[in-house]
């Protein structure tokens, strides 16, 4: 079975949708083809996956002002939009495979639809994130939803919000997943100074959590315990400067298995949410959560109580979770994490397993225990709700 990828950024960034994708088609890259669409302009990464990028024109480019940003951004979606659409067609035909993979993310989603010659091959949707978090306009959301042969979604939450919203189709939750069969020693439960990890670039709405963070190491350091943050792929934070902790920074690495190393070298793992978004937080499932599932250390979860990611952590005690913006309440939570770091982790890789496992997750995807599907005929029996455990 060969897959046309069709979605709004590389493969090859450093992001959570390219993650989850580089995942689902891990071992299956000679049988996948990328397609592209980017509106900005950056450094190409090249990997086992062929990959043609769109551009939208006219690019965003570092220089632009708000302005110039607002008015190139008007010009790509109005009067240029048909025009990249008719490109991306172009290219899509010249593709051979048996599948139209698309990520529902951006205003050029529907691109491949409407296409009578790209209309007959069985279209797959994933949705990783609510429609008003990604640029994607709601008929276009709807479009998706209702043309699909499978959906596929990052929660059930997700899934359950889609079809009160586009109709009561069948979903089936397809994520990020770890590889239960490699095994990862405990962290120390006693080690100086306590290492907390971090991975991925801050946007703006995430500073005054890392602030909390930042604050509440300071306490406890005057309280004689020591700690390390380590940031990869971040970029630097000048409030870090002058604190009671060493703060270290990393370059950015898409590598899994120096990911992994990083992950297990850590006693905590740092997982902020931003509390600014319920449609971000209600519905997504954050990528860096399952990487931290699997890894050596405990999770510290800072977001809002009613998240997704926040839920399903609290419902399995895979984690201590702090969610308030009060660094005296991040202390707290920083405490009890240090005195039911061994429990916490071990529930973690429960649940790792149950839920998250990896190869399981690429049968599924990959439709390796049934038959392959065929236009308008969906085989493989949809998952509408999944079971927690709990611990």
């Amino acid at each position: 079975m060969k897959i046309l990828s069709y979605q709004s950024f590389s493969l090859y960034v450093n992001s959570g949708g390219s993650r989850i994708l580089r995942r689902l088609y891990k071992g299956h890259e000679a049988d996948v083809f990328s397609l592209a669409i980017e509106a900005g302009h950056y450094k190409h990464v090249t990997g086992a996956i062929a990959e043609k990028i769109i551009p939208a024109i006219p690019l965003r480019r570092s220089w632009m002002k708000w302005r110039s940003r607002d008015i190139a951004t008007w010009i790509r979606e109005k009067p240029f939009k048909q025009y990249t659409i008719n490109r991306i067609r172009r290219e899509a035909r010249a593709i051979d495979c048996d599948v139209i993979h698309i990520m529902s993310c951006g205003p050029w989603s529907t691109a491949l639809c409407g296409d009578a010659a790209l209309s007959k091959k069985p279209l797959w949707i994933s949705i990783h994130d609510h429609f008003s978090t990604t640029q994607c306009p709601f008929n276009d959301a709807r479009q998706l939803w209702n043309l699909a042969d499978r959906r596929l979604v990052i929660s059930p939450e997700l899934g359950n919000e889609y079809q009160r919203l586009f109709g009561h189709l069948p979903y089936e939750v397809i994520t990020d997943g770890v590889l239960t069969h490699e095994k990862t020693a405990p962290a120390e439960t006693i080690q100086t100074p306590f290492v907390i990890y971090f991975a991925g670039l801050l946007h703006i709405e995430y500073i005054p959590l890392f602030r909390i963070l930042a604050d509440a190491l300071d306490i406890l350091s005057k309280q004689g315990l020591s700690f390390k943050l380590v940031l990869r792929g971040t970029q630097r934070l000048p409030f870090l400067k002058g604190r009671s902790f060493e703060a270290a920074y990393l370059p950015v690495v898409l590598d899994d298995a120096v990911l992994k190393k990083d992950l297990d070298a850590a006693s905590m793992l740092y997982l902020p949410i931003k509390f600014s978004d319920p449609d971000f937080y209600r519905y997504s499932m954050s990528t860096k959560m399952v990487g931290y599932l699997g890894a050596a250390g405990s999770i510290l979860y800072h977001g809002p109580y009613d998240s997704a990611a926040g839920r399903l952590l609290k419902e399995t005690r895979s984690a201590v979770s702090c969610t308030s913006l009060d660094a005296n309440e991040m202390v707290i939570s920083i405490l009890r994490l240090i005195n039911e770091i061994s429990t916490i982790a071990a529930n973690a890789k429960d649940l790792a397993g149950t839920m998250f496992n990896l190869e399981l997750i690429q049968k599924r995807f990959w439709l390796e225990e049934t038959q392959q599907p065929v236009k308008g005929k969906h085989t493989l029996t949809p998952v509408i709700s999944i079971t927690r455990p709990l611990v």
